[in-house]
């Protein structure tokens, strides 16, 4: 019901526009109807329904050609005033405006037409391309971790097979690593659907940054053991009004991604800075900034696909198998939601720059514990 009001209102408003446009127009050239041949204004009303065309449905322009005839024979051919027409050459140029006037409508609807079914084929094409690279994606990453937690299970259910304490551990440890992966896949997949939604409301409450970065390194340890992580931490560095939660998933997903595309032994630096700078359109005011840059001294990223880094289910030519990607776009989705930016770029001696910034309010820890 909703939808046929709003269908009829703008189908209202286009003939209004239709009618005001060809009423302008010709009173427009009223003024100059004795300096001007009659053939130019009719020229005039015939591109003015050509535009109107391009911009309208198909019966808000037929009105306006008709419009434009009549006005064309009663305001502009002689005698005026008057629907009569004298000679023949005046009757039969009016007839062939009215008839251009119809095919040009008809032709520039249908070729609008051509233009959106063209549009929504393509759109479903790239649709299918998406769903189908997703499905290539989940399926190797899903059934990964899945079976090697059926097997493990099926393992340690097996009655005639004794099994050391050392090899049941070992099989539990398994379990618990395919099960952190499984979760990490499905946390991504929920992540980007609620993206997709919009229904992310960040709930902004003072954070320790600090904290952040140093659960998450502990939780990702497993991951990250064949690397080095180094921590450039501002020690006085104050709280931050931001999203915990969207924070940990940012951090991780940065971490883990350096972890999973570097080869082994590279360091990953993790560096946390508050930063002020004066907003000279205010004169006083000054912009608190929380920066947050994770690097690594890796292979960097290929120059002529690193804009599509944050792209979804992208991954790069020539990177190793695995991975949705999924990661760096939910990252960059969750830092816009905190009103914030991330760039990336590779670093001079090889390897790849994640700068994250947020302009958000602080506070100084003492001033917490004053409190």
């Amino acid at each position: 019901m909703k939808m046929t009001i709003l269908y009829k209102k703008n189908a209202a408003s286009q003939y209004m526009i239709s009618f005001v446009s060809v009423l302008v127009v010709s009173l427009v050239s009223l003024i100059v109807r004795d300096a001007i041949d009659y053939k130019i204004i009719g020229y005039v009303l015939l591109v003015l329904v050509s535009l109107l065309a391009i911009f309208l449905e198909i019966k808000p322009v037929l009105l306006g050609a008709l419009l434009s005839a009549l006005a064309l024979d009663y305001l502009f051919i002689k005698p005026y005033h008057t629907l009569h027409i004298d000679n023949t050459e005046d009757a039969l140029l009016l007839i062939m405006f009215f008839i251009i006037a119809l095919i040009n409508a008809v032709l520039t609807n249908n070729f609008k037409r051509m233009q959106h079914a063209i549009h929504i084929k393509e759109t479903r094409a790239s649709t299918m391309k998406l769903y189908n690279t997703m499905l290539d994606s989940l399926s190797h990453e899903l059934r990964t971790p899945i079976a090697a937690i059926l097997g493990s299970i099926d393992m340690l259910q097996q009655k005639d097979i004794h099994l050391s304490e050392d090899k049941q551990q070992k099989l539990l440890f398994e379990i618990e690593k395919a099960s952190m992966k499984l979760n990490y896949q499905v946390e991504n997949l929920l992540n980007m659907s609620r993206l997709e939604s919009g229904v992310i409301q960040p709930k902004l409450d003072w954070c320790d940054v600090k904290e952040i970065i140093y659960n998450v390194c502990n939780r990702i340890s497993e991951e990250t053991k064949d690397h080095k992580i180094t921590y450039k931490i501002d020690e006085n560095l104050p709280l931050f009004k931001l999203d915990y939660g969207l924070m940990e998933q940012i951090i991780y997903n940065l971490v883990y991604n350096c972890s999973q595309h570097t080869p082994k032994g590279v360091n990953i630096v993790i560096q946390a800075q508050y930063d002020v700078d004066a907003d000279y359109d205010h004169h006083v005011d000054l912009i608190k900034k929380c920066i947050i840059t994770v690097s690594d001294d890796g292979h960097g990223f290929p120059s002529d696909e690193i804009d599509r880094a944050f792209d979804k289910f992208y991954r790069f030519k020539n990177s190793k198998t695995g991975g949705t990607g999924l990661g760096l776009s939910i990252v960059k989705g969750f830092v816009e939601a905190q009103n914030g930016s991330i760039t990336l770029e590779n670093a001079e001696n090889d390897g790849a720059v994640f700068t994250l910034e947020f302009h958000v309010d602080c506070m100084a820890i003492n001033s917490l514990k004053n409190e």
